[in-house]
């Protein structure tokens, strides 16, 4: 098997920055078609909005494992696996009339995806040190942001001209690209093998999980991006159903979403040096002040271009919290680079999956109103983790310069 070394690692570099994004291009992508599934497939708009739900716990919850399968079997062959098979699963969806068929398989993708984001991870840590290496993780953040600005907005235009199966045949044909252009050009970077042994990885997961600062971020990170999946939740309905516009102005919308996030976590990589703490406060404050403001005015402007003004603020500042954390978080265990991303991406997962679709069921996000209460509810959540965060980051901090 080919081994990537460190004079050949432009193209691979390439090619896992373009596979990055599509864990949220199979998230997002057919968002727009949320109110064309429901009549399509003869179902309601729960049952829709959970097949975002199941892909998302399942691509959280099989984060916490698979670092440990590509941290002691390798990334390549496993990746290159797991890539064959989503491109299989896309070309299956286009042929399902079924609500319960169509959950499973998007079961199926999230581990799938799960798989492919932990190897793709890692391949940055394998191949870079140093500042080159916390350049490149920070980067992984802001790449991936780049699905939620395209996928809902290419979706958009795939559910206007062609339906909502164009979605995951694009899905297909662009992994299989991927998979071709990987078996040529990619190979193997793990240049260790850690062990496969059930003891030492559940030593390495308390090893993880116990460090304060590492687990309250995967709760912070999971309640920072429940802001993005509760607006895509959402608006299909609000744009569509309420303001009465087509699945090319959810594409807009989204797009306009995927922008500001991406904004803000090029605005987090600007001040990468920057005492980390106060970025997170001034961060958080800021949010929180515009969430109260878009609650306060919600019932006075019921109108989409207000939504979307507020949006874009929140999503801003949601994307600049999240990538200052996310970068600490994928570089705080070097040793176990597949083993932490995956906890780190997956654990975060499944608070984002289990704590948006709760907010959009409790709350009855329907609307503007319904929108911003959980705009507000979330922020205060962030608030609370980070009051408990600030002495665990303070003192780990102080002790890292007294060695």
């Amino acid at each position: 098997m080919r081994k990537i070394t460190k004079g050949q690692t432009g193209i691979p570099t390439v090619l896992a920055f373009l596979l990055i994004p599509i864990s949220g291009l199979a998230m997002d992508i057919y968002i727009p078609s949320f109110p064309q599934m429901v009549e399509g497939l003869h179902t309601t708009a729960s049952h829709i909005r959970l097949t975002m739900t199941v892909y998302l716990i399942s691509y959280g919850v099989s984060q916490l494992f698979v670092g440990s399968l590509v941290d002691s079997f390798g990334r390549y062959r496993i990746g290159m696996t797991a890539l064959a098979l989503f491109v299989l699963t896309n070309f299956l969806i286009t042929q399902l009339n079924s609500i319960n068929w169509l959950l499973i398989t998007r079961g199926i993708q999230g581990f799938l995806l799960a798989i492919i984001m932990v190897a793709k991870r890692s391949f940055f840590i394998d191949v870079y040190e140093g500042e080159k290496q916390k350049h490149y993780t920070s980067l992984l953040s802001i790449v991936w942001s780049a699905a939620p600005i395209l996928a809902p907005f290419l979706g958009g235009y795939l559910e206007h001209f062609f339906g909502w199966r164009s979605n995951f045949y694009f899905l297909g044909i662009y992994a299989l690209i991927l998979l071709i252009l990987e078996g040529i050009f990619s190979g193997e970077t793990l240049k260790e093998r850690r062990p496969f042994r059930l003891n030492a990885i559940l030593g390495a997961y308390r090893q993880l999980l116990s460090a304060r600062d590492f687990s309250y971020g995967i709760l912070i990170l999971g309640l920072c991006y429940s802001m993005v999946i509760v607006f895509n939740m959402a608006a299909p309905f609000i744009i569509e159903n309420v303001f009465h516009y087509t699945a090319v102005q959810t594409g807009y919308s989204a797009l306009v979403s995927g922008l500001a996030l991406l904004a803000g976590g090029l605005f987090g990589k600007w001040l990468i040096q920057k005492p980390f703490f106060r970025k997170l406060r001034n961060g958080l404050l800021v949010q929180l002040g515009i969430a109260v403001i878009m609650y306060l005015a919600a019932s006075y402007y019921h109108h989409i271009l207000f939504m979307m003004v507020f949006v874009a603020l929140l999503h801003f500042q949601m994307g600049y919290i999240y990538n200052c954390y996310f970068t600490y978080c994928l570089t705080r265990f070097p040793g176990m680079a597949g083993m932490s991303g995956g906890v780190t991406s997956g654990g975060s997962y499944i608070v984002t999956s289990i704590a948006s679709y709760a907010i959009v069921s409790v709350l009855n996000v329907y609307d503007i109103g319904g929108l911003s209460v959980s705009y507000v509810t979330l922020s205060l959540l962030i608030g609370v983790m980070l009051l408990l965060l600030y002495p665990v980051v303070a003192n780990r901090m102080r002790e890292s310069l007294t060695v």
